[in-house]
C-alpha cells in the first residue's frame, strides 16, 4: 500500500454492530483455476445499536470478484451498492432480510495464506484475524456471531476429503465426477473461526468418552507419508480433554473433533470450532524425527487449541483489542496443563525465560503496548508475546490473588454467564470479582498500562525487636502510549530462609507469603524473627516484573543450594552468572584480561555433585543466561562482547568441571529403546547439557563422543544435539561430513530439513551469512513456505546475534532484502521478521545508523499495512 498514513483503529471508538447475522449458509465449488463461493446471510438490524437507519457495510478484500448480489431474492445492480478497496456498502435496507452473494476467488494465487488458499495441493483456510473477508463479503468482526452451514463441492479424485466446522450432516455424488459434503455447526461463532479443508488425506481415528458418557470421535488428517507421526498428538488431545474436565469442568460439545496438518501455515495452529488446522511442525511427531522439546511443544499446542473450545470459541472476544481475553487465558491454561503433565518447576523456568528475554524486550521497544491495546493499524501485528505470554501472566496473578478454589468459581461463572457471547477482559475480571468477593479494581491496570514494572527491594533487621522489614518500591518506565504509570497491584511471593537454609514459618504454617504491593512505596514487617533472614523474593515468578535486590555472590550460591522454591534456585544461579558476566563484558570492552570468578565454578560444582537433584533441574541450573537475556539487561547492547564473554565463561567452566561433566554425560547416556517419559527426558537433557560444555574444549576425544552420539542415536533429541555441537565447532571436515550425512538421511522429511537449516543459520561462525544465502539458492528453499522462512531467515536474524549484528551491516541489509521481497507475498511473515531491526536504538551509534538506514530503505517502498505499522513506529 502507499504510505498515506493508513487509518488506525481505536478501542475508544468501538460501537456495537448495526446489523447481526443469525444464519450463514455457504456453498463452495472448488476449482483448479478459481473457486466459486455462494453465501446466503439471514440478517437483521441490531436492537442494541443506536444507528437505526445505518447502511450495511460488509468487509471484502480487493481480490473478491463479485458475480451476483441479491436482496430478498431480487438482483442488485451496481447502482444499488458502493464498493471500495475494503468494503461493500448497501443503503436503505429493511429490518430483516436475506442477502445472497456470489464471489469468485483464486486460492491458488493466494500466497498471503489468509482466507482460502492451496497448500501442497490441498485447500485450507486461515481466517483469524481478518481472513474471512478474502473469501466473501461479510461482517468480519468477532462480535458478529452466526450459526454456519457449509457445503463443499469438489472433484472426488483430487479432493476425496471435504471438511468444515461442526458435524457432517449430508453428502452425495454428482455425475461430473465431483462429490459434496454438508457440515452444520450448531454453535454460534464469528467468521474468524470458520474453517474448510479439502484434499487427499489419510485419517487416523480414535475416540474419547466425556464425563457425561458421550462418545466423541477424534480424527487426525495427514498426508499419507505422515501416518506414523500421529499417535502423540492424539494421546495429547485425549489428555487435554480429560484435564479440562477435571480442572475446569469443561466438556467437549460436538460429536466429532478433527485436526488437520498443513505444511504452509502462518501460525502454529488455529482453534476453528471442531476443525483445528495445525502447522505440521506443531502436530506431527515420532522419536526418530522429533526432539523431546518438540514432543512437549506439540502436547502444549494441542492442549492450547483444544482449550480454546471454551476460552475462545464458546466465549469469544468482542473486538480484537480483547485478544488476550482468549489468548492470555488459554496460554495460562495450557501452561498449567503442561506443568501437570511434566515438571512444574522446569515448565515455569522455560516460560519465564521466554518472557524475560523476548517479552520484556517487546515492552522496551517501539511496539510496546498494553495487554489490551488501545489502537492498531493491522491487527495481525498484535499477535504478540505481550498479548499471549504477558496476558497469561496477568491471569496467573489473578489465580494467585484468588487462590485455586476461588479462581475455579470465577471461571465457572465466566463460562456460564457469557456462553455464546463475545465479551471483554472487563467481563472476565468482573466474573472473578463476583465469584470471589475480591476487589480487582486496581489490578485492571495490568490490562491498560504497557511496560515492565521494576520492583526494588531493600531490608533491615532489628535483632532486639526480632523484627524484619522489607521496603519495596515499584515504578514502570515510559512506553510509547504513556510517560507516567499508576502503581500496579503486584502479588509479591516471599519466603525467608534462616542460617541453615530452612524456610521460616510466616504464619499458619505457611513458608511463602503473598505481599500485596499496591503503592509506589510500601513497607512489610515480619515479627518474631530470631535472626537475620535471607529473603527469597518473587517465588515462582509471581509477577512479570524486574526484581532488584542487592544479593551478594555468597547469598546467591546459598539460595542455589537451599531455596525450597525450585524456580528461585534456578533464578539465583542465573543472577549469579549475570552479575559475573556483566563484569566480564565490561572487562572485555575495556581491554582487560578475562578471569572467571571462582564462585560460579563452586556453585556449579555443588550442582553437579548433588545426585539427589532431578537431572532436568541440574540441566536447567547449568544453562548459562542466553545472549538474548544478557542483551535485554544491557544499557547499550554489544553483541560481540556478549557472545565472546558467554563462550569464555562456558569454556572456563568446562575446563574446571571437566571430570564432573564427563561423569554426568556418561551417567545419563540413554540405554535401551527410546522412552518418552519425565525421567528419560531429564537424563537426555543433562547428558546433552554436559556435552555442550565439553565440546567448547575443542578436544578430539570429546569430538569422538559427539560423533558417536550422532551416528548411534535412535532419536532426534540426541542426534540433533550432537549435530549442532559438531556443526558449530571448529572441526571443519567433521562439521561438513555431519551436515552432509544428516541431510542425506532426512532430505525427504520437510520438518527435519527445517531443523537442519536452523542448525546452520544459528552457527556463530564468520561464514554463516554466506552459508544462509547459499542455502536460500538451493531448490529446497521456498520463500512462500513460512516454515522454511522461519527456519533459515528467522533463525539467522533472530537467534544468531553475533553474526546478524556483524560490524559491516550486511546482516541488516540481508534482512531488509528479505522483508521487501516477502511483503509482496506474505505480509504477516514479512512484518514478523522485522523485529530484530525495530530495536535499533538499543545498540551503539554505528549499528544504529546501519539499522536505521535499512528501515528507511524498507519504508521507501510500497508496503502492506502489516509492515508499514512496524517500520513507521520503529522510526518514530
Amino acid at each position: 500500500m502507499s504510505k498515506d498514513n493508513p487509518r488506525a483503529i481505536h478501542l475508544k471508538d468501538y460501537r456495537v454492530p448495526p446489523f447481526l447475522i443469525d444464519r450463514t449458509e455457504l456453498h463452495f465449488e472448488l476449482g483448479e483455476k478459481a473457486t466459486l463461493v455462494k453465501s446466503r446471510l439471514s440478517m437483521r438490524r441490531n436492537p442494541d445499536s443506536d444507528e437505526g437507519d445505518a447502511a450495511l457495510q460488509l468487509h471484502g478484500d480487493t481480490s473478491l470478484v463479485l458475480r451476483r448480489l441479491q436482496l430478498d431474492g431480487k438482483d442488485l445492480s451496481v447502482s444499488d451498492y458502493q464498493r471500495d478497496d475494503e468494503s461493500l456498502t448497501i443503503a436503505q435496507l429493511p429490518d430483516n432480510f436475506v442477502l445472497e452473494c456470489v464471489t469468485l476467488i483464486k486460492p491458488q494465487e493466494n500466497t498471503s495464506l489468509e482466507g482460502l488458499y492451496k497448500s501442497n495441493g490441498m485447500f485450507c483456510t486461515q481466517c483469524e484475524a481478518e481472513g474471512f473477508r478474502k473469501i466473501t463479503f461479510y461482517l468480519d468482526r468477532p462480535d458478529v456471531m452466526s450459526v454456519f452451514t457449509t457445503t463443499i463441492v469438489a472433484n472426488r479424485q483430487d479432493y476425496p476429503v471435504l471438511l468444515s466446522n461442526g458435524n457432517p450432516v449430508e453428502q452425495g455424488e454428482q455425475e461430473d465426477g465431483r462429490h459434496w459434503c454438508r457440515w452444520d455447526d450448531p454453535f454460534k461463532k464469528p467468521a474468524y473461526l470458520f474453517a474448510l479443508v479439502a484434499g487427499k488425506l489419510e485419517q487416523v481415528d480414535d475416540s474419547f468418552t466425556t464425563q457425561s458418557g458421550r462418545e466423541v470421535a477424534l480424527r487426525l488428517f495427514v498426508e499419507p507419508q505422515n501416518l506414523d507421526k500421529c499417535d502423540h498428538a492424539l494421546a495429547s488431545l485425549k489428555r487435554s480433554m480429560a484435564w479440562d474436565e477435571q480442572v475446569y469442568g469443561r466438556e467437549y460439545d460436538l460429536d466429532i473433533f478433527m485436526i488437520v496438518a498443513v505444511d504452509h501455515f502462518n501460525m502454529g495452529a488455529m482453534e476453528n470450532k471442531g476443525l483445528n488446522i495445525f502447522n505440521s511442525s506443531c502436530v506431527l511427531a515420532n522419536p526418530a524425527t522429533t526432539t523431546d522439546a518438540g514432543f512437549q511443544r506439540i502436547e502444549g499446542i494441542v492442549g492450547h487449541e483444544y482449550f480454546h473450545n471454551w476460552s475462545g470459541n464458546r466465549v469469544t472476544c468482542r473486538d480484537w483489542f480483547q485478544l488476550s481475553l482468549k489468548e492470555g487465558f488459554t496460554v495460562f491454561r495450557d501452561a498449567e496443563f503442561s506443568a501437570d503433565m511434566g515438571s512444574r518447576t522446569v515448565k515455569r523456568i522455560e516460560d519465564v525465560s521466554l518472557l524475560r528475554t523476548a517479552q520484556f524486550a517487546e515492552d522496551a521497544g517501539p511496539m510496546a503496548h498494553p495487554v489490551r491495546p488501545a489502537s492498531y493499524i493491522e491487527i495481525s501485528n498484535f499477535y504478540t508475546l505481550t498479548v499471549y505470554e504477558k496476558g497469561a501472566e496477568v491471569v496467573r496473578m489473578i489465580h494467585t490473588l484468588l487462590g485455586a478454589e476461588q479462581f475455579r468459581k470465577g471461571s465457572d461463572l465466566y463460562f456460564e454467564r457469557h456462553d455464546g457471547q463475545a465479551v471483554t477482559t472487563d467481563d472476565f475480571i468482573q466474573a472473578m470479582e463476583d465469584a470471589s468477593g475480591i476487589d480487582l479494581g486496581q489490578f485492571r491496570r495490568w490490562y491498560s498500562q504497557a511496560g515492565t514494572p521494576v520492583v526494588e527491594v531493600s531490608d533491615d533487621y532489628d535483632a532486639e525487636q526480632r523484627r524484619y522489614r522489607l521496603k519495596v518500591r515499584q515504578h514502570c518506565p515510559a512506553t510509547p502510549e504513556s510517560d507516567s504509570k499508576q502503581p500496579f497491584h503486584i502479588p509479591l511471593a516471599v519466603g525467608l530462609l534462616d542460617e541453615q537454609g530452612n524456610d521460616l514459618d510466616l504464619g499458619d504454617g505457611q513458608t511463602t507469603k503473598i505481599l500485596h504491593l499496591t503503592e509506589a512505596e510500601q513497607e512489610f514487617v515480619f515479627e518474631g524473627i530470631d535472626s537475620q533472614p535471607l529473603p527469597s523474593l518473587l517465588r515462582g515468578f509471581s509477577a512479570p516484573v524486574k526484581l532488584r535486590y542487592p544479593y551478594s555472590a555468597e547469598q546467591l550460591v546459598f539460595l542455589m543450594a537451599h531455596d525450597s522454591d525450585g524456580f528461585n534456585r534456578w533464578d539465583a544461579g542465573q543472577r549469579l552468572a549475570v552479575d559475573l558476566m556483566q563484569g566480564l563484558i565490561s572487562d572485555y570492552q575495556q581491554g582487560r584480561e578475562l578471569v572467571l570468578d571462582r564462585s560460579l565454578v563452586e556453585a556449579y560444582t555443588k550442582v553437579l555433585s548433588d545426585r539427589s537433584l532431578d537431572p532436568a533441574m541440574v540441566a536447567k541450573l547449568l544453562l548459562l543466561p542466553s545472549e538474548a537475556y544478557l542483551a535485554e539487561l544491557a544499557e547499550v547492547i554489544d553483541p560481540e562482547a556478549i557472545h565472546l564473554v558467554r563462550e569464555f565463561v562456558k569454556r572456563e567452566l568446562a575446563q574446571a568441571l571437566q571430570g564432573l561433566l564427563m561423569d554426568a554425560y556418561r551417567h545419563n547416556r540413554s540405554e535401551g529403546d527410546y522412552q518418552l517419559n519425565a525421567d528419560a527426558i531429564a537424563r537426555r537433557s543433562l547428558q546433552n547439557a554436559a556435552l555442550s560444555y565439553l565440546m567448547t574444549l575443542e578436544q578430539p576425544r570429546i569430538l569422538v563422543l559427539a560423533q558417536h552420539q550422532f551416528a548411534s542415536a535412535d532419536n532426534m533429541t540426541d542426534q540433533l544435539a550432537a549435530l549442532s555441537l559438531i556443526a558449530h565447532s571448529g572441526f571443519e571436515s567433521e562439521r561438513q561430513q555431519a551436515l552432509s550425512e544428516f541431510y542425506q538421511q532426512w532430505q525427504q522429511d520437510p520438518l527435519v530439513v527445517n531443523q537442519w537449516l536452523s542448525v546452520q543459520a544459528t552457527s556463530p561462525r564468520d561464514d554463516s551469512l554466506t552459508q544462509v544465502k547459499a542455502l536460500m539458492a538451493q531448490p529446497l528453499f521456498d520463500l512462500t513456505n513460512p516454515n522454511r522462512v522461519r527456519a533459515l531467515i528467522g533463525a539467522f536474524c533472530g537467534q544468531n546475534a553475533v553474526q546478524f549484528h556483524r560490524a559491516d551491516g550486511e546482516g541488516y541489509r540481508f534482512l531488509a532484502d528479505q522483508v521487501i521481497a516477502l511483503d509482496k507475498l506474505n505480509p504477516q511473515i514479512a512484518s514478523r521478521l522485522l523485529t530484530p531491526l525495530t530495536r535499533w536504538k538499543r545498540y551503539d551509534s554505528r549499528r544504529q545508523a546501519l539499522m536505521r538506514a535499512q528501515l528507511e530503505r524498507i519504508m521507501a517502498g510500497e508496503l502492506s499495512k502489516d509492515s508499514y505499522e512496524i517500520v513507521s513506529k520503529s522510526l518514530a
